[in-house]
């Protein structure tokens, strides 16, 4: 008889769906994922980094057993730990009796209720991909890490994203034993185009196909740097080599009041999920210049590996030293360093042949992080209780 996996989350997200809908098409294991914020969320909801209403264009609720339970916060949301208060959570749980139960992230109310509940009832796996890269005063890091020590005495496994993540659960007491690499990954085959994109960007932008492209896509926010990068570009003086910023956020007119009339820079607004495919197409190299706090992974330079995509990415970027060979499909640089990134540039546009080589080493780089062996993570880990 099959293993029953309960798994807590507050929302659908583009990330996750197409695991839970792979694990519950390999049988291995039986789930049902319990949605916290309550049915309110599949209302059109405003995301204030983007700095508008989004609706993803992909199904994120097909091709699994799922629910949503009664969130009944005056305030409800992931943006704080009061947002998801779900009285009735651990009875829905209870009732339909799991073997185990998988909580993604601790920093809400009913999700604490729920892995001290059932600690020691049924194993307790636990998902998160928060770092060290970001410092703390000491007063809060002493004070953090005496809470989460604490916490995570209650949990039986943590499923860790990579190698800084790692550091981050060691740090608040997880022993090796309580650990298991689980591959922070997206749908590689969704982003690996083999032949014309949908959408012919470079066309549409009027940039020609023998000139080359960097890419910064997500949203214009503080945490993720684009001014330092636009500068930095700005600074380059090349001619046949461009930059395309596509997002919205808080910083676009700041953006595009330092880009002015440079007909090398080019702004694209916010491209929904089914667009990205050929958005990454369109450039030959991924730029994630993050400075944080908060990049705790960097989910965009797995959909530009697999891409075929050649990447730059900050020493802020929690995937870096997993996902980043240095001179093989990419390079790392100081994220306070707008010099070092002008010259990973440099060094990309002047070798006509290297963003290529470096495209190829990343799609056979990125096979591993995959959510087929995330999903082989998270079913062996429940059939060895």
């Amino acid at each position: 008889m099959q293993k029953k996996l309960a798994i807590v989350t507050t929302h659908p997200i583009q990330y996750n769906a197409p695991l839970f809908a792979l694990l519950a098409s390999r049988n291995k294991i039986t789930i049902k994922v319990f949605y916290t914020w309550g049915k309110q969320v599949l209302e059109q909801k405003f995301d204030p980094g983007f700095g508008k209403k989004i609706n993803w264009d992909i199904p994120l609720l097909n091709g699994y057993n799922h629910c949503f339970v009664e969130n009944t916060s005056t305030d409800p949301g992931s943006h704080h730990r009061g947002g998801i208060q779900n009285p009735g959570l651990i009875n829905e749980i209870d009732n339909w009796q799991p073997d185990a139960l998988l909580i993604y992230g601790w920093n809400f109310s009913s999700h604490i209720k729920a892995i001290r509940h059932f600690y020691k009832k049924i194993p307790v796996l636990f998902r998160g991909d928060s770092t060290m890269l970001d410092g703390q005063s000491p007063i809060k890091a002493i004070l953090k890490k005496i809470y989460l020590k604490s916490l995570f005495r209650h949990i039986d496994i943590a499923f860790y994203a990579g190698s800084e993540n790692k550091k981050y659960f060691q740090n608040y007491g997880l022993a090796e034993n309580h650990l298991v690499l689980m591959p922070h990954a997206v749908d590689n085959q969704f982003f690996h185009l083999a032949g014309k994109p949908a959408i012919d960007f470079r066309e549409q932008l009027q940039i020609p196909v023998n000139n080359l492209v960097f890419l910064f896509a997500g949203k214009f926010i503080e945490k993720k740097n684009p001014l330092a990068l636009l500068r930095a570009f700005a600074s380059l003086n090349m001619p046949n080599v461009h930059l395309v910023m596509a997002g919205n956020g808080i910083l676009e007119n700041r953006l595009r009041e330092a880009a002015g009339q440079n007909p090398l820079i080019h702004f694209l607004p916010f491209q929904n999920q089914s667009a990205m495919p050929s958005l990454y197409a369109l450039c030959d190299c991924f730029i994630l210049p993050s400075i944080g706090p908060g990049e705790t992974w960097g989910l965009a330079v797995n959909e530009a590996m697999a891409a075929g995509k050649a990447v730059l990415m900050s020493n802020k970027c929690g995937c870096a030293p997993d996902l980043v060979e240095n001179g093989r499909n990419g390079f790392i640089f100081d994220a306070e360093d707008g010099e070092e990134l002008k010259e990973k540039m440099i060094e990309i546009a002047v070798n006509k042949n290297l963003a290529a080589q470096m495209g190829a080493f990343s799609i056979n780089k990125i096979k591993s992080w995959s959510l087929q062996n995330a999903a082989i993570a998270i079913e062996k880990t429940v059939a060895g209780f």
